[in-house]
């Protein structure tokens, strides 16, 4: 962990403390970092669903149908055997 020293409006700081005490947090740097991380993902999240988009709307029709044809082929038993 790296110490770092923030200014934050009185709105910030008093959902940090909401935060702290719903998620049951030790403190409210420990909330800031779980929020940071979360918007973190959530970005990331973002990324690879502008991706897709950008795969599957530029696609060929060919491309696309080889990929009906390998979700055919394993079908709804793609994870059969993967434990759980």
């Amino acid at each position: 962990m790296v110490k770092r020293n923030f200014t934050l409006s009185a709105e910030a700081l008093a959902f940090l403390g909401e935060t702290r005490r719903k998620r049951k947090l030790g403190s409210d740097s420990e909330a800031l970092d779980l929020l940071l991380r979360e918007a973190m993902l959530e970005a990331k999240r973002r990324e690879i669903d502008a991706a897709y988009k950008e795969y599957y709307d530029t696609a060929s029709d060919e491309e696309l149908a080889e990929q009906r044809e390998w979700a055919e082929m394993t079908g709804p038993n793609i994870f059969a055997g993967v434990p759980e």
